[in-house]
């Protein structure tokens, strides 16, 4: 019983979006920062790095399995890196995209 009671206070102590399915996230629940690179890959750039628009290869296989140059890379600046950081958008050519703040070790789906 005193589980049940725990599980209850923690859910309502929980903002909802901790609760929303594994590998997706809201677009308004990224970084400021990834919101504008998402704005940008829509309007074609201008990108800060030479590799903004790489093909990316998906060596991982996390992401659906597609051909080869199907997805590219973006760079999600951090304020604090002096490099590119760890912060990635990839854009597949369907309109699907997915971010990733690990470099590549886990992916969330960005829903509208």
């Amino acid at each position: 019983m005193r589980l049940a009671a725990l599980l209850l206070a923690l859910a309502i102590a929980l903002p909802a979006a901790a609760f929303s399915k594994t590998g997706e996230v809201r677009r308004a629940e990224l970084p400021p920062e990834a919101r504008a690179m998402l704005a940008l890959i829509r309007n074609g750039g201008p990108f800060s790095y030479p590799k903004d628009g790489a093909p990316f290869g998906n060596r991982e296989q996390l992401l659906p399995k597609r051909p080869r140059g199907y997805y590219r890379e973006y760079t999600v600046k951090a304020a604090a890196s002096r490099d590119r950081g760890a912060r990635r958008i990839v854009a597949g050519q369907g309109g699907e995209f997915y971010y990733s703040d690990d470099h590549y070790r886990a992916f969330r789906r960005i829903l509208e």
